[in-house]
């Protein structure tokens, strides 16, 4: 049964698919939009979301949080300033999926994750 399994595995350890999403919030936050696998670019919508909900609270704890999941300053200063801002008056689904079809050399699905409302 598999009761209480709820992320994917993405075929890597534990340790090295943290680091993958780290890597890819911090350049989703920087860039706004990435392109990725659809299997990836689901497991990182909750991270990232996770991240500027913290950011909302805009407390010293919740930086510190951010900081621990980010390990970027440039990131964590984003998401305390402009995105917090940005999602004030918005109670989750800050990013958005949309798919972008097929990888040639190994037909892998493809997709873009951005952070909505852009450039505002």
């Amino acid at each position: 049964m598999r009761h209480g399994i709820a992320k994917r595995k993405l075929n890597k350890t534990s340790t090295h698919r943290l680091a993958m999403l780290e890597n890819m919030a911090v350049s989703l936050i920087k860039y706004e939009t990435i392109k990725t696998t659809l299997p990836k670019a689901k497991e990182l919508r909750p991270f990232v979301e996770k991240i500027i909900t913290l950011g909302k609270k805009n407390k010293q704890s919740s930086r510190t949080n951010a900081f621990a999941s980010l390990r970027d300053k440039e990131a964590v200063t984003k998401v305390f300033g402009d995105l917090s801002e940005r999602f004030k008056e918005r109670n989750g689904g800050y990013c958005r999926i949309i798919k972008a079809g097929y990888r040639t050399g190994d037909n892998a699905p493809m997709a873009f994750i951005q952070i909505l409302e852009q450039g505002k």
